[in-house]
Order: structure tokens, then C-alpha cells, then sequence
């Protein structure tokens, strides 16, 4: 370990001893607030299949990844591997970590679209450490508001402020933290700064996280999954008018990892593809302005710049031939958005909030590779750039316990070949974007919602320019897909919810959330390779084609119980897929989970402890050479201590077994067997004056 690390770890070990505070907030997690669902108002009564993860459950996780984190949201899946360089997602079926299959998904960090496709690894490079909050919108009614290409649905992630860690009063604060991981002896350490001056608040965080390979049920080794990253979040929020109602952020974050002779293959280990060395670099900067108009009905603006940037150098690559011996992977990206809501309300018991704004996104997509001395391109990986434009619309009326919430959304899309696509020419598309959502209050305890979503999702650069194909084990050149067709998604959802209170005992919560949905997919994009028409030599190669009909429906149902002394969860997640052209089953629909926490508080000895199972089905609806996977179930316990009075106030540690009885298991759409039993700590000290 780098010199610099260990005094990172020797600090955090020191301040664990100095005084400090702590706080607990206790809430069912289906009254949550939701903010990137248009006003703001609680999952509950949503029209939407919606989850926040708050910054408690993050914690508890003690998670290397953000899947980790994402697990027990019904109908959300990770694919690929556990690998940190190896994981995408998956929302009700839609995303296999297949080229520019990410696009159909649309993650956010504080409001900044992130991407990144490469062959053979994962999609998204960040801490979960730089997280307080998480909110998972499923299904494409979210197009409105964050742009055509959410077919599943978004992640949204917000990162820590200063105000998360400073009372009132103070103006400094200081939380160091450690964990461990017993398998592939993880450590995260990770020292967090705030400090507020008059209108101003600060927030710096520096974090390390490594580990060596990690084993799964059976005791094997996972190769390829070692790593070590240092990152870091700054952020500086200063705050001015009247009653402070405009404020100005602004934030950069990295991430950066290094490891020689690894798997190149991070989504599935395979042996056949080598190892490489790979540097991984991730940034996001971004600017952003809000006024709350307190007292103007016609003003309620956000303004947002954001800068990202991926890239993934790689060098001393074993099969060099085919991908380069030194190969560079980017994507750059500058964005803009700006949105306002008005408040249209007459009175008479009648709110009306119209939410108007427009869009912009420019990416640039890069892959240059030497190969025996040779500068060129790669192109399965092409090069171009995309511009994007957007103009949206969002009403939200309530009347009578009818919360009706209607929006509709233009895009226009342009993609330019790089200089290393023979034959490739400009390509231009726009998507159309129109939904209705409802939900009623039938009464004090039942209300019943429903949406109808239309989404329009336009072709990228992989779909367009890739010009090489597989054959069985044979790389052949492709041609250039120009004549391709938008997706487009038609989405009915009809659901139910109950709450009920003071059920067992007075202040308690109990809260129910049902959602059916029904997905159909026109000029589904894919492989020709794929299910539709099945490759059977190079004379009959296209790269990408049109399917006419693909269906995925389903079931999602969330449950919460919360009390002084106990809490409860449940997350059910019910989806199928099929291909109507072929009649086959898509390959990219998880298995059958439920998922399920109980919990118990113990306030005398500041102490919650809590059980999670997860029972995954077995998942025999796959086609092609796609293997079917058997079910299981993983058993985690978790033990956290967060003394509020006395000399050990402000101290948080968390103990974890996870899969307790190391039970061997491999989720539908990972590559490789997930971890076997692991024992986790963290120990953090927050001081503050």
C-alpha cells in the first residue's frame, strides 16, 4: 500500500477516539421524498414505480459498487460481474450489458448524465462512499423530464453536502472513516471535511478503496476482480438573496483506479481474452444555479452546466492483434440543462404546477489503438461524435385526491462518424416523447394510479458505425447500419397502493405499493447475430437490424413497516420477455427475486439489528446459447451501534455478515458467481464546533 494511503488509514484510526454527535431518523421507505419525479411529493404517491435509498441504507451496505447498493430495488439487476470494473444495469429487462445497450438507461450523478461502453466492461466508475441519497425510477415515463433513451428507467444519484455533517451553530465538521471486508481483505478508508462561513458551505472528501481477488461460495478465487481506486468530491455551495433563495454549486469529482495484468475481461471471466494493464480515470464537474422564487408563483428555476469524462487507457494487452497493444477508450461529454416550474394554481382546492425546460448534450466517443507500431482505430469501438437537443413539458394537477400529471418531450439527435469509418455519413433522428400518469385517493387508505408512456429511442454510434461482427469465434468485417429505425416503447402501468397507520401500535406505518406494467417494444435495435436472423456466414452480415416486436411485462410490489422499535421491507419483482418475431424468450430478463429485511431497534443500547434474505427463482425462459441459472437464496445480518449521549457520542460502526452460510450462487445476468460469506466493519467519528 502506497505510503500516502497508510496515513490516511493512521488518521481515521486516530480520530475514531475524539468526541462527537449523532443523529437517527426513523421512516417508512415508502413515505420518502422523491425530487427527480417532478414536484416534490413521497414514493407512495408517485404515479410511478419509484425507490430512494436513503444515506442510512448505504451505509449499512458497506458496498464496493453501486449495485451492491441497488439489490433489493424490485425490478433493478446488475449485469455483467461483481468486478468494480465489470458492472452495468438492468431495469425490468432492459440492459445486458451488450454494446450501447446502456443508452436504453439513463444514470445520473446530482443531475449529470454518465456513460461508458467498451467491450467486455462495465458501465459506471464511482464510490459509493460520495452518496447520500439514491433514487431508482423504473419504467419509461421518466423520459419526460431526463430524455428519450430511458426505455427502463433512470438511477439518480446525489452526492454529500456540507450541511449533511454540520449542525446548527457550527462551522466546521470532520468524519473519518474505516472498513474492512473480510473477503479479498477489502479496505475503504475515506476522511470527509464541511465548513460553513457565513453563505458559504465547503465539502471535500478523499477516499481509498482495494481489495485482492474475492471468493465465491466454493472458496475459488474470481480473477481479474483485484483493484485499488483514490477518489475524491469537492463541493462549494454559496447561497444569496432574499431569505437565501438562490444559491450557485458547484462540484468536481474523480475516480481513478490503476491495475497491471488483469483480466481484460471484466464482465465474465475468460481466460481466452488475455490480461492487460488498464488505468481508469473518471470525472464530472458541474455548475448549477436555483432560485426558489419564494413568493413568485411564475418562478421556481434550475440551471445546470456539467463536464463528464471516462477514459480507459490500456496497454501491454496480450491479444494486441485484435485490440491494439496500447488502446485508448473515451467518452466526453458537455451538457446543459435549464428548467422552471410555474405554479398555476386558481385556488378552489385545485394545485397546478407546469414544469417547462430544454436540454443539450454533446459527446464525444474516442478509441485509438497502436498495434506493432501502427496508430489507427478500432471499429468495433467507433469513433464520432453525437449532439443532442431536447425541449420538454411537464404538468402536475391536483384536485379532489386526483393527482394528474400529463408530459410530452421532443428530441433531436445528430451522430458523425470519426475518421475511422469507411463509408460512414451523418446521421440524424428525432424522438417523440409524450405520457399520461393518474393517481386517485379512493380514501384515507387505498389510492390506485396508472400511466400510459410512449418513448421514442434514436440509434447511437455503436448501432450506426460498428463495422466488425462475430461469427462463432470469427471476427469478420460488417457493414455500416445507417438505415436503422428509432425504438419506440409503448408502456401501460395500473397499480395500487395501501397505508395504514397506528396498525400495531400508535405512530407506526405500514405502506404497500403495487405496480403491473406491459412494454411494447417496436424496432427493438439489436445484434443481427441475435435472435432475429441468426448469422450464418460473412456474406450475410449486418451488424445491427430491426426487430418488429419484442414484450416485457411484469410485476413489482414494495412493502415498508416502520415503529419505534421495528421496521420491515419487502420487494417482489415478477418479469418475462419475449421476441415476437421469433417467438423466443429475450435474454436479458432476470430471475423472479424477492427480497426481504427485518429489523429491530434497541434504543437503550443505541444499538438496530437487522436480518435481509434474498430468493432469487430459477430462470429457465433463455434462448440461443444463453444458459439457463438455477435459484437460490443469500442470507445477510447486520449489527449497527450509533450511541447518541456520553463520551462514545457521534460514533457509527457497523458490523455485517453477508451470505452467512457461503452459499454458492450466480445471479441470472452476471458472468461469474457472486461473493461467498464476507464479514464486514466500518467505523466512523464525526466531530464538529
Amino acid at each position: 500500500m502506497h505510503k500516502q494511503l497508510q496515513l490516511v488509514l493512521m488518521m481515521t484510526t486516530a480520530l475514531v477516539s475524539s468526541p462527537a454527535f449523532a443523529e437517527e431518523d426513523y421512516d417508512s421507505f415508502l413515505g420518502r421524498i422523491v425530487v427527480s419525479a417532478g414536484e416534490e411529493k413521497i414514493a407512495i404517491d408517485t404515479p410511478q414505480a419509484v425507490t430512494v435509498i436513503t444515506q442510512d441504507e448505504i451505509d449499512r451496505q458497506q458496498a464496493t459498487t453501486i449495485g451492491e447498493v441497488l439489490e433489493d430495488v424490485p425490478g433493478v439487476s446488475t449485469v455483467g460481474s461483481d468486478r468494480v470494473f465489470g458492472e452495468s444495469f438492468n431495469i425490468r429487462g432492459i440492459g445486458s450489458g451488450q454494446s450501447a445497450d446502456e443508452y436504453r438507461l439513463i444514470t445520473l450523478i446530482d443531475g449529470a448524465i454518465k456513460f461508458h461502453e467498451q467491450y467486455r466492461v462495465g458501465s459506471l466508475f464511482t464510490e459509493p462512499e460520495l452518496y447520500k441519497n439514491i433514487e431508482i425510477l423504473r419504467g419509461p415515463a421518466a423520459s419526460t423530464l431526463y430524455g428519450s433513451g430511458a426505455l427502463g428507467g433512470i438511477i439518480s444519484l446525489t452526492t454529500k453536502d456540507a450541511s449533511d455533517f454540520l449542525q446548527e451553530g457550527q462551522t466546521w465538521a470532520v468524519r473519518p472513516k474505516l472498513s474492512y471486508s473480510s473477503n479479498g481483505d477489502g479496505i475503504q478508508s475515506s476522511v470527509i471535511g464541511a465548513v460553513r462561513v457565513e453563505d458559504f458551505e465547503v465539502l471535500a472528501s478523499l477516499n481509498y478503496r482495494g481489495a485482492n481477488n474475492y471468493q465465491d461460495g466454493d472458496g475459488n478465487g474470481v480473477s481479474g476482480s483485484e483493484f485499488d481506486s483514490l477518489s475524491g468530491l469537492a463541493k462549494i455551495k454559496y447561497y444569496f438573496g432574499d431569505n437565501q433563495e438562490q444559491s450557485i454549486m458547484a462540484s468536481y469529482q474523480h475516480w481513478f483506479s490503476s491495475a497491471d495484468d488483469q483480466d481484460y475481461s471484466q464482465t465474465t471471466t475468460s481466460t481466452f481474452f488475455g490480461t492487460v494493464d488498464r488505468d481508469v480515470t473518471d470525472q464530472t464537474a458541474l455548475l448549477r444555479y436555483e432560485h426558489e422564487g419564494r413568493g413568485n408563483a411564475w418562478l421556481d428555476l434550475e440551471a445546470l452546466v456539467a463536464y463528464s469524462d471516462t477514459t480507459v487507457e490500456q496497454s501491454d494487452t496480450q491479444l494486441g492483434a485484435f485490440f491494439g497493444d496500447d488502446a485508448d477508450y473515451g467518452y466526453r461529454s458537455i451538457q446543459g440543462n435549464i428548467r422552471n416550474t410555474f405554479d398555476l394554481s386558481m385556488g378552489g382546492g385545485v394545485s397546478h404546477f407546469l414544469t417547462f425546460g430544454v436540454s443539450g448534450l454533446h459527446q464525444e466517443r474516442t478509441a485509438e489503438t497502436v498495434t506493432s507500431g501502427s496508430t489507427g482505430t478500432l471499429s468495433f469501438h467507433p469513433e464520432g461524435e453525437m449532439q443532442q437537443a431536447g425541449i420538454f413539458a411537464q404538468s402536475e394537477i391536483n384536485w379532489n385526491g386526483l393527482t394528474l400529471i400529463p408530459g410530452v418531450r421532443f428530441d433531436y439527435q445528430t451522430i458523425e462518424p470519426g475518421s475511422g469509418v469507411p463509408g460512414g455519413t451523418d446521421q440524424s433522428y428525432t424522438g417523440f416523447s409524450p405520457k399520461i400518469a393518474a393517481l386517485y385517493e379512493l380514501n384515507d387508505t387505498f389510492s390506485v394510479f396508472g400511466s400510459i408512456a410512449h418513448t421514442e429511442r434514436m440509434p447511437v454510434l455503436d448501432e450506426v458505425f460498428d463495422t466488425e461482427t462475430r461469427v462463432g469465434g470469427t471476427f469478420y468485417p460488417g457493414n455500416i447500419s445507417p438505415d436503422l429505425d428509432i425504438e419506440k416503447s409503448n408502456n401501460f402501468e395500473i397499480g395500487g397502493t395501501m397505508s395504514l397507520r397506528d396498525l400495531l401500535e400508535e405512530g407506526d406505518a405500514f405502506d404497500v405499493k403495487v405496480t403491473g406494467f406491459f412494454n411494447q417494444i417496436e424496432d427493438l435495435i439489436q445484434r443481427a447475430n441475435g435472435q432475429a436472423t441468426p448469422i450464418t456466414g460473412p456474406t450475410t452480415l449486418s451488424n445491427f437490424e430491426n426487430v418488429a416486436e419484442a414484450e416485457i411485462y411484469g410485476v413489482e410490489a414494495e412493502a415498508g413497516y416502520d415503529s419505534e422499535l421495528y421496521f420491515a421491507k419487502l420487494g417482489y419483482s415478477l418479469i418475462r420477455g419475449e421476441n415476437k418475431t421469433t417467438g423466443l424468450a429475450l435474454n436479458s430478463i432476470p430471475a423472479d427475486t424477492l427480497t426481504v429485511t427485518l429489523g429491530m431497534r434497541i434504543p437503550e443500547a443505541d444499538t438496530t439489528i437487522s436480518w435481509k434474505g434474498r430468493f432469487a427463482a430459477d430462470q429457465n425462459e433463455v434462448s440461443g446459447s444463453t444458459a439457463p441459472t438455477p435459484g437460490y437464496g443469500v442470507h445477510n445480518i447486520y449489527l449497527d451501534w450509533q450511541p447518541d449521549e456520553g463520551q462514545f457520542k457521534g460514533l457509527d460502526v457497523r458490523l455485517a455478515v453477508e451470505n452467512l452460510f457461503d452459499r454458492q450462487y450466480q445471479r441470472h445476468l452476471a458472468g461469474d458467481p457472486s461473493r461467498g460469506r464476507t464479514f464486514k466493519i466500518s467505523v466512523s467519528k464525526l466531530i464538529g464546533g
